[in-house]
């Protein structure tokens, strides 16, 4: 695993158990179903990454792109699948995406690597 996807791995668990330290009854209900609505159902779950990958793109969340960029690689997603959600983002996101969409890129190619 390369050190982009170790540093962003260990600082997410890191302060995801912290948040949880400290959490109300809402943080609480509002990470459950984070975790619950990318669950298998009418959509699988890797329709729901890909989904949940260019909303983050045109959002412009370099957290939440990473993110949902190693759980399209866990479910199989393939070099030729990951170009087409990324002229999905760009084309529905305009110019603004590219520079998360070069920062994207770096982050799938070292998933690939």
């Amino acid at each position: 695993m390369g050190k982009m996807i170790e540093e962003f791995n260990g600082y997410r668990t890191k302060m995801n158990d912290r948040i949880m330290e400290t959490a109300n009854t809402n943080i609480k209900r509002f990470i459950a179903l984070d975790t619950t609505t990318y669950a298998d159902g009418a959509l699988n779950v890797k329709t729901k990454e890909m989904l949940g990958l260019v909303a983050s793109m045109v959002l412009r969340c370099d957290d939440c792109i990473k993110y949902h960029l190693g759980k399209c690689h866990d479910e199989g997603v393939s070099n030729e699948e990951m170009n087409e959600i990324f002229m999905i983002a760009n084309l529905v996101g305009g110019s603004i995406v590219i520079p998360h969409y070069r920062r994207a890129l770096e982050y799938w190619d070292e998933l690939n690597s």
